[in-house]
């Protein structure tokens, strides 16, 4: 399987926009994961791989090699692996995600008792 990349088909879409190869980039297992594990601080192999609950040394292979690809992930001057100033850059993107999450778990709670 190819790294997604913007200008290139990815999974979902023929026409190489930039959106879609990342899109399909974060939708890969354990990307997402991954990306906010780094958020605070650089991380060993196996730092990460417990921090991701135990995943395969196989998948987080092949996300860090992808990550690093599309410079999300960088290698860390300390040794280990850490968000690149894009990495870093594409968290505080994600941030007002993470307040439309939060949100949107209170309303669903909020349902859940009305429910009952």
């Amino acid at each position: 399987m190819t790294t997604p990349k913007p200008r290139q088909a990815v999974r979902g879409s023929q026409s190489g926009r930039p959106i879609m190869a990342l899109l399909d980039l974060l939708g890969r297992r354990w990307a997402l994961r991954m990306i906010w594990e780094l958020r605070s601080e650089p991380l060993s192999f196996r730092q990460l791989r417990d921090r991701c609950d135990a995943m395969s040394p196989t998948v987080l292979n092949q996300r860090l090699r992808e990550l690093r690809e599309t410079r999300i992930i960088e290698m860390a001057a300390t040794g280990g692996y850490c968000l690149s100033p894009s990495g870093l850059s594409l968290v505080q993107a994600m941030l007002p995600l993470l307040a439309w999450s939060e949100d949107w778990q209170q309303l669903l709670d909020g349902e859940e008792l009305e429910d009952i």
